[in-house]
């Protein structure tokens, strides 16, 4: 049986080859700094995507588009102030979410959200 840790990594595999193929360059991959963490960091025509990615079985009680809550929100904050402290960014910085919907017959359906939450700065 596949864990809830195996599933989200896989889904994390299924959201870089989905934004590889949409033309995005991966940056970073689930960069951390102290209790800060940011799934993917990708760019495309000079717009910085800070990602999260939220996978789950399909059929699931909540969908990955409810986890976005105010508190996971302030959470994205923090992470990108410290992304952006650390490293180089030009141009804009956006959020958005990959949603990836496990079946079980190992297919799954991707959803990119961008903008899922303002930054706010």
């Amino acid at each position: 049986m596949v864990n809830t840790i195996q599933i989200g990594h896989h889904g994390e595999d299924i959201a870089v080859e989905y934004l590889r193929g949409a033309g995005y360059m991966i940056a970073a991959r689930n960069w951390r700094s102290g209790r800060y963490e940011i799934d993917i960091v990708a760019e495309r025509a000079g717009i910085t995507h800070l990602i999260e990615v939220k996978t789950r079985r399909a059929g699931s009680l909540s969908t990955p588009e409810s986890t976005i809550t105010r508190t996971k929100v302030l959470a994205m904050r923090r992470a990108a102030a410290a992304y952006l402290a650390q490293c180089r960014v030009r141009g804009e910085v956006e959020f958005d979410l990959l949603a990836v919907d496990m079946f079980p017959d190992g297919s799954y359906d991707v959803r990119f959200i961008q903008n899922v939450a303002e930054i706010g700065w």
